[in-house]
């Protein structure tokens, strides 16, 4: 998501770059200002600037998941068994010393499921911390774009097993997750001399290993003891905001996903006359999926704006398809 909730084309970037401001160049072509230019930011791709020391980023989200493949009592994926999948992420972002940037995504969600009990409430979903420090910025008519290490830590607070009879409650994963990515911006001049402003970021997620018990949304019932491992995700994001007007800009994610396999391992609870516990080991595979995301973003000025868009992903190996509408407001003080 822009700022949360975390892509690409850099080098075609860079080189396009060249030719927007040669075309720029005579004094009689138009060539918007960039103080002309207002973002909200595109859905997906966070941005690889910090804010001021002292300056705050809050941006809200909230979308409803439809048709979400999710893991049924045998380990199977399959993609009816979510109706809805209602949610929403938080980024707040604080500027707390210069080109250094600390932040927080708590996230919470409800799920109306077609096929069984709904949440019994809104839960707390699992919880991100970050550090964004910059190393470069961008300098109109150099080829150099700003670049940020961004580094998160997500912290397992959403409720992952042990969930009785209601496994829609299950809304985080039970995994201490390091994400290490690289964030970058550049801006192109187009022909007609408005903005087009472009994001590359690279992330890789690394999490560790789950004790899982009973019902849990890697697909365990109940007197399941073990573990699970999920898998490893890398996300190449690249993401365009073109300048309609100073107020409007239609913005477009493209995204690539790798996950490695997530595997359970464990023994259930003996069945009805045996003397043994059963043994459990699932691979769920790998999977790739690509992800479009269009929005329209309207800015009332240069810190406060709204963006609605979806995220669509077709159906793919081991990933069921989805449409998620989405609508965020972006405010820096």
């Amino acid at each position: 998501m822009t700022s949360a909730r975390s892509a690409h084309i850099t080098v075609c970037a860079l080189a396009l770059a060249q030719t927007g401001i040669a075309s720029a160049s005579t004094p009689d072509a138009y060539r918007q200002s960039r103080d002309d230019a207002w973002w909200t930011g595109p859905i997906l791709a966070a941005g690889a600037n910090t804010l001021p020391p002292g300056h705050m980023l809050v941006e809200p989200y909230v979308f409803d998941v439809t048709n979400r493949g999710r893991f049924d009592a045998d380990g199977n994926r399959h993609s009816g068994a979510t109706r809805h999948s209602f949610g929403s992420l938080t980024y707040v972002n604080y500027g707390l010393i210069e080109n250094f940037t600390v932040g927080v995504i708590p996230r919470f969600g409800y799920n109306d499921l077609d096929n069984g009990p709904d949440s019994s409430g809104i839960g707390l979903g699992d919880f991100m911390v970050q550090g964004t420090i910059r190393l470069t910025q961008y300098r109109e008519g150099s080829r150099m774009p700003t670049l940020s290490i961004v580094v998160s830590e997500t912290l397992p607070t959403g409720k992952y097993d042990r969930l009785g009879a209601r496994p829609s409650d299950g809304l985080g994963s039970g995994a201490w997750t390091t994400t290490l990515a690289l964030y970058s911006q550049y801006f192109l001049w187009m022909p007609n001399g408005r903005i087009l402003r472009t994001r590359l970021n690279l992330s890789y997620s690394l999490p560790d290993d789950v004790t899982v018990n009973d019902a849990s949304v890697y697909g365990t019932g109940e007197g399941f003891r073990g573990h699970a491992k999920p898998g490893r995700a890398f996300v190449v994001n690249s993401a365009w905001e073109y300048s309609v007007t100073r107020n409007w800009v239609l913005a477009l994610d493209v995204v690539y996903e790798n996950d490695t396999s997530t595997t359970v391992s464990g023994f259930n609870s003996p069945l009805a006359g045996a003397q043994i516990p059963v043994r459990v080991d699932r691979n769920f595979g790998s999977s790739d999926v690509f992800t479009l995301a269009p929005a329209v973003e309207y800015n009332f000025n240069s810190r406060i704006g709204v963006i609605a868009g979806a995220i669509l992903t077709p159906a793919g190996r081991n990933a069921s398809a989805n449409v998620i509408p989405v609508v965020a407001l972006n405010m820096v003080f």
